[in-house]
């Protein structure tokens, strides 16, 4: 089980921006920023999975993965909409418009954003 996951941030107060705005729909709120870092838990709580934008401690600039990507378990359809929507207003990227993939059952119902930074991430509702 993953505990919690870092993503490279050139400007931390632009990451905050957009996953405040890409976050909200799915649950997730801020629990602190200072420092270089910020933290997202659920319900803004730090338990469960947690999501840490930050600058790299070594100083050189955060670069983002090729084929890297996170997704997130969204509560509803409305859900991924709502975090696909958001994350494009808080000047994301669109990387998938919100809709069935596959033909899975249950179906995999999912949307695809980029951050400022260029880091990928999915938000999608199974059922």
């Amino acid at each position: 089980m993953i505990g919690y996951v870092t993503i490279g941030s050139n400007d931390i107060a632009r990451s905050c921006a957009f996953f405040d705005a890409a976050f909200e729909p799915l649950g997730y709120k801020r629990t602190f920023e200072g420092g270089g870092w910020a933290g997202y838990g659920p319900g803004g709580k730090k338990e469960g999975l947690e999501i840490y934008p930050a600058t790299p401690e070594n100083g050189q600039p955060a670069t983002l993965g090729n084929g890297s990507m996170l997704a997130f378990k969204a509560p509803s359809r409305a859900a991924v909409d709502a975090f696909h929507a958001a994350g494009i207003a808080a000047g994301g990227k669109d990387e998938g418009a919100p809709g069935v993939r596959g033909e899975s059952d249950p179906p995999f119902y999912g949307a695809y954003v980029r951050d400022p930074e260029g880091n990928k991430f999915c938000a999608y509702f199974k059922g």
